[in-house]
Parts: structure tokens; C-alpha cells; sequence
């Protein structure tokens, strides 16, 4: 196993610890230790893409894992913010957003049973970094006169390109589901 893979394994280890500080409510700064481990997380998915594309090192394991480490790694908050009565996460955007990479991984599947990999698009990258500041921002909780609007704004912000990295992948990749035997 590479480094990049390893920095993506490192990544899913760290999804439950995350989960455990975030919703750890009874301990003093937890949800500071929590965003500390979701910061390193989200570092681990820039170098491993990084690493890998700079020293040659893509794999077929790479780019099956790393986008769907991310998806567990936002997943995982999505969830424990709609579980949150404090946080302004509604349920509906993080259904849609789950949904959204339900399908992916769906089609992904797919796709491998073709001998298909298909690598994280453009649009799916930028909707995983505005994820992955939404949830840091919503994780630290910050106290100030315009917090609310900020966190709305990058949660519809979210939201809207959960929506277009979807529309963009079915559309660039509809060959995928096409069978030319079996109908």
C-alpha cells in the first residue's frame, strides 16, 4: 500500500473518533478536539491527491477510496449536526447531500463491474472543500453577530453544488449505465 492510501485509510480510522469527540457534549472543548480531528482528516485528503498525482502514484484503490472516504468523513457530520438541536443544519439538505453520494457510490459500482474507474470531477472537489468549510465552521460553533448568515450560506452553498457535481457526473458519465446485452 502507497502513501496516499495509506494517508485515505488514516482518513476512514479517523471518521469514528470524530464522531465520538463531536457528539461527546459532556466533555469540556470536545467540539474543539473534534474539529482539530476533522481538520487533520480533511488534510489527509488533500495530500493523499496530492501525493498520488505528483509522484505518479494513483491507484485503482485511490480513486475508488479516497472520494468515498470524503463522502463518509461529511456523512458522518451531516448527520450528527441534524442530530444536534443547536446546529442550523436542516434535515432536508443533509438527506439530499447523502443521497446525492449514495448515487455516486452506486454508480461507481457499477462502473467497476465494467472495468470503469472513475476519478472525482471537478465539480465534485469543490463540492467536498465547501462541505468540508461548512462543517468546520458549523463543528467550531463560532460566536458573532453575523455567524447565522455565514453557516446558511455555506450550507445552501453546499447544497448547490452537491446538486450540479451530481448533474455533472450522471451527464459525463451516462455511458456507464448503458448494457448492451442485458436489457
Amino acid at each position: 500500500m502507497n502513501t496516499p492510501n495509506r494517508l485515505t485509510t488514516l482518513r476512514v480510522i479517523m471518521i469514528p473518533v470524530f464522531v465520538f469527540l463531536l457528539l461527546w457534549k459532556s466533555y469540556e472543548y470536545s467540539e474543539y478536539y473534534a474539529a482539530a480531528v476533522f481538520v487533520l482528516a480533511c488534510i489527509t485528503d488533500f495530500l493523499d491527491g496530492y501525493i498520488a498525482r505528483k509522484y505518479n502514484l494513483v491507484t485503482t484503490f485511490g480513486k475508488f477510496m479516497d472520494p468515498l472516504a470524503d463522502k463518509l468523513l461529511v456523512n458522518s457530520a451531516l448527520i450528527c449536526f441534524v442530530a444536534d438541536s443547536t446546529c442550523p443544519m436542516p434535515a432536508w439538505v443533509a438527506i439530499i447531500i447523502i443521497a446525492r453520494d449514495t448515487i455516486i457510490s452506486g454508480y461507481r459500482l457499477i462502473a467497476a463491474e465494467k472495468n470503469i474507474v472513475i476519478s472525482a470531477s471537478y465539480w465534485g472537489k469543490v463540492k467536498t472543500a465547501t462541505q468540508m468549510v461548512m462543517a468546520i465552521v458549523l463543528i467550531l460553533d463560532f460566536q458573532f453577530k453575523y455567524i447565522e448568515i455565514i453557516e446558511n450560506v455555506l450550507i445552501y452553498a453546499a447544497l448547490v453544488l452537491t446538486i450540479i457535481s451530481l448533474v455533472d457526473y450522471l451527464y459525463k458519465n451516462r455511458d456507464v449505465l448503458r448494457d448492451e446485452k442485458n436489457v
